[in-house]
């Protein structure tokens, strides 16, 4: 397998294995120790994959059925950009917003950097006015 295919697969896994069946002990192995996770969302420390970890916690406490879809990964070597879907359903206090019971649809995209078949760092970015009406 070369290494752009490598390295789209460990994408892969980080949002289906690890985000859609909650499998967090994979964090550990595919997050570097030094991994940097940059949202302009993210409050405190985002290093390592204890920092992933809180930020799965995060989500899946506002929006405990959240599924990923991905839309497209793109790009080569060491970097790789994947536009998503999250959807599911606002059951808990998310991003400061109150409970709403509503079905939610947020659209972003991460650029991941991946060294030796480990991310690095993830730069997120997502769509959150629909969230917040």
């Amino acid at each position: 397998m070369s290494a752009d295919a490598e390295n789209k697969a460990i994408i892969r896994q980080l949002y289906e294995e690890v985000w859609n069946k909650r499998r967090l002990e994979l964090v550990d192995e595919i997050i570097s120790p030094s991994h940097a996770l940059h949202d302009p969302n993210l409050t405190g420390s985002a290093v390592g994959p204890e920092a992933y970890k809180r930020q799965i916690s995060r989500f899946i406490t506002g929006i405990p059925d959240l599924r990923f879809t991905l839309e497209d990964i793109v790009g080569e070597r060491e970097k790789l950009a994947v536009a998503w879907t999250i959807s599911g359903t606002h059951k808990g206090e998310f991003m400061g917003i109150p409970v709403t019971d509503k079905k939610v649809a947020i659209d972003g995209i991460t650029i991941h950097h991946l060294v030796n078949e480990k991310i690095m760092d993830s730069h997120d970015i997502l769509e959150s006015r629909s969230l917040r009406q």
